[in-house]
């Protein structure tokens, strides 16, 4: 479902990515590596958040350089920090603006949102508003609002860092769970997490380092850093 051919991002003259290129069909895709190794900008350039500056990706079959729009509609993102993502004053209503931009007809958006409220634990905190949520009820509302668009792939960039132990591990199990129903990209630097995909890839100063089973990309990276 994830193409990308010779893959370059250069920003302001410097190279961020270089010549990428990787085909990933596995349900669960781990990517992991050094703070400003490339991963987070590989991992934008699957809904075209970063622009390609060379070579190309796809998702879903479609080239999201030319039809950035397109591929929005295919692929969910989840940033590190749910405040970027979190638009309206309380849950409930942020649920509903992301149920009605994902085309719920309105007779089923409340319905939607009451069950999506449930799912995530957010039932209690409905009308509550979002600003006073914890860090963890904030990013389970953020994750809540992307996954009401039913995305086909779904990226979570770094989205259990500034979490405690409890959260990070209902929030992984969340994002995992629904690997099957849609493709997951999870760029983590929780090394625990990455071992639960099918397939982990790894960055270094821009490029794809390695592409394998997560525990053998993970323990050669471990050996690497000691």
């Amino acid at each position: 479902m994830i193409e990308a051919h010779g893959l370059g991002v250069e920003i302001d003259g410097a190279t961020i990515l270089a010549d990428v290129t990787v085909a990933l069909s596995e349900p669960r895709v781990a990517v992991i590596g050094r703070n400003g190794s490339g991963k987070s900008t590989f991992a934008r350039t699957l809904n075209g958040l970063v622009r390609p500056t060379a070579g190309r990706v796809e998702v879903d079959g479609v080239d999201v350089g030319r039809a950035p729009k397109r591929a929005r509609e295919r692929v969910g993102f989840l940033f590190t920090q749910p405040e970027a993502q979190i638009l309206m004053p309380t849950p409930a209503e942020d649920l509903a603006l992301s149920a009605r931009a994902a085309g719920v007809p309105r007779a089923e958006v409340a319905g939607r949102v009451a069950a999506h409220l449930e799912a995530f634990g957010l039932a209690a905190h409905a009308n509550q508003p979002a600003y006073s949520l914890s860090g963890g009820q904030k990013q389970l509302l953020a994750l809540a609002a992307v996954l009401l668009g039913a995305p086909r792939i779904l990226v979570a960039d770094e989205p259990t860092t500034l979490l405690d132990l409890h959260n990070a591990r209902r929030i992984g199990d969340l994002l995992l769970s629904g690997a099957g129903a849609r493709q997951v990209v999870l760029v983590t630097h929780d090394l625990d997490l990455a071992a639960r995909c099918d397939v982990a890839l790894r960055f270094d100063e821009g490029r794809l380092a390695a592409v394998g089973a997560p525990d053998e990309i993970i323990a050669a990276y471990r050996a690497e850093a000691a």
